[in-house]
């Protein structure tokens, strides 16, 4: 049994079932250390730079845990969920991606949007997907040629840039022509997956599971 200090909130990182994907969670954090479960097995105790069963440990801290699956590289914070599918699959285009709760019930992971990777919030009140500029700009979206509109949010009325972006992954799950607002300065500090992309998706919860479908 690992013992696991009050502050070490258990950290679930689930990589989609299939025969051909590597499913992991992460069960405790410490520095340059972390406790896993590969595939439903385990719990296995991984050092910085040890590899089981495809897994190994790059690096950890009380927060997150930077690893490689089947050779890809995660970095996985508290409460965060991700879908890796691994390359002996021959179709992982679009399959089902699941996400498991935070202990505050939220449902994270993570996106990519023209090759780069951000951290996303599911969220049924906004009406899009919702950034900041900072996360626009890393992510190469030229949002000043959108057109400009104005958004409620929970710090009020904001200004923001309303575009089209040509293509969201999600996982395995890949959406095309998807609305984002873009909101100038630092919030929201994660994507907010909202009802443009949403609209595109099956949402089914069952419990603490979130399972998104593409329609």
């Amino acid at each position: 049994m690992y013992k696991l200090s009050f502050f070490f909130i258990c950290l679930f990182a689930v990589l989609q079932t299939s025969a051909a994907t590597i499913r992991v969670n992460v069960v405790g954090l410490f520095n340059n250390k972390a406790v896993v479960m590969i595939n439903g097995s385990g719990p296995y105790s991984l050092a910085a730079g040890q590899t089981k069963q495809g897994v190994k440990l790059l690096s950890a801290n009380s927060s997150k845990a930077t690893l490689l699956v089947d050779g890809k590289r995660q970095v996985l914070g508290m409460g965060q969920a991700a879908s890796v599918a691994s390359a002996a699959s021959n179709n992982p285009v679009n399959k089902p991606v699941n996400l498991y709760a935070d202990a505050a019930g939220h449902f994270l992971g993570k996106l990519t949007i023209n090759g780069v990777s951000l951290k996303y919030l599911v969220d049924t009140g906004a009406t899009s997907v919702a950034m900041n500029s900072g996360d626009a700009k890393y992510a190469k979206i030229d949002y000043k040629k959108g057109r400009r509109g104005r958004s409620s949010t929970a710090n009020g009325v904001v200004n923001d840039y309303r575009i089209n972006v040509p293509t969201i992954k999600i996982g395995t799950i890949v959406l095309h022509n998807v609305d984002v607002s873009v909101i100038e300065g630092g919030s929201p500090s994660v994507v907010l997956l909202g009802m443009s992309a949403q609209n595109k998706l099956r949402l089914r919860r069952e419990g603490s599971i979130l399972t998104m479908t593409k329609k």
